[in-house]
Order: C-alpha cells, then structure tokens, then sequence
C-alpha cells in the first residue's frame, strides 16, 4: 500500500478540510446541509482521490478529477461568499488554501506526465 500522508497535497487538503468544518459549523440552517455539506463532501471525495491517484498507475487520470473537485470547491466557498454566509476573512483563507491546492495537484499532474 502506497503512503500518501507524507504528500504536501494531502496535509493541505486535510487542514482545509479541518478549517471547513470549522467554518461551515457556523452557517444558518438553510445552507448548513446543502453548501456546507456539499462542500465537505468534495473536500472528503478529494482525499480519497489523492489516495487513490498515489497509489495507481493512471496518475494523471485521477488528478484530473482532484483538479474538478478542486473547482467545484472553489465555486461553493465563492457562492457562500457572495451569499455573505462566509465572512471576507474566512473566504480569503479558503480561496488561499484552494488555490495552493490547484497549484500542487497541476504540479503533480506535469510530473505523473513525464513518468
């Protein structure tokens, strides 16, 4: 079984994640089971695919799903954001996390392709 809780990719993800169920904790009933769980469940799903994708022969495949998963988080952590159900301080920290997320998993991706 590969390891993949040394990977950068995976401690990052799992501190969003951790920072997220911090965040969504806090998100009026309406939108706490549908944005704040879907937004879980992607980070969750994103996990797995890191998982998966360290430990498989078609590595660029799967990263190109955490790569999609990476977008749709960025999508829900904006629409709470602009639904003003997640505070300027905490959407800048997510987006920041986000964004180093997409940075590595393209970095990986360029790599697995070389390989």
């Amino acid at each position: 079984m590969a390891r993949y809780q040394h990977l950068p990719i995976y401690k990052l993800t799992y501190e969003l994640l951790g920072r997220v169920m911090l965040v969504t904790k806090d998100f009026p009933r309406d939108h706490k089971y549908t944005l704040g769980q879907k937004l879980r469940d992607e980070i969750i799903s994103c996990i797995v695919l890191i998982y998966r994708a360290n430990s498989s022969e078609e590595k660029v495949k799967i990263i190109n799903e955490i790569l999609e998963k990476i977008l749709v988080m960025e999508l829900l952590i904006r629409l709470s954001h602009d639904m003003h159900i997640l505070s300027i301080k905490h959407y800048a920290g997510l987006v920041e996390m986000t964004e180093s997320l997409s940075r590595q998993a393209e970095g990986w991706k360029k790599s697995a392709s070389k390989a």
